[in-house]
């Protein structure tokens, strides 16, 4: 991994507005993975986005963080069915093909 695609999570929080122990949390309920570097915290920046949208819902719609992890693994399974119904799809289509 290099240092160029991590970001500081003081910044993070800072950018949002958010505390440094929303982060923890976060990361407690393995929703965003926080890489320690020298002391230091840093957060690789494809997580950017799921912060961003752990945020909103959090301080924008009030979901506590329990709700956002129930919601985190339902969206993670409904990305597997989809891939699961994609490739069965294209099996189908090769049976229809014959």
């Amino acid at each position: 991994m290099e240092r160029t695609d991590l970001i500081p999570v003081q910044l993070v929080c800072r950018h949002y507005k958010i505390p440094l122990a929303f982060m923890d949390t976060l990361q407690e309920f393995q929703l965003i993975e926080i890489t320690v570097l020298k002391d230091d915290l840093f957060i690789h920046k494809r997580e950017l986005n799921k912060v961003e949208k752990i945020v909103r819902l959090h301080y924008d719609l009030d979901i506590n963080i329990e709700g956002i992890d129930a919601i985190h693994n339902l969206l993670e399974q409904v990305h597997a069915l989809k891939q699961e119904i994609r490739a069965l799809h294209n099996r189908l289509r090769l049976y229809e093909d014959f």
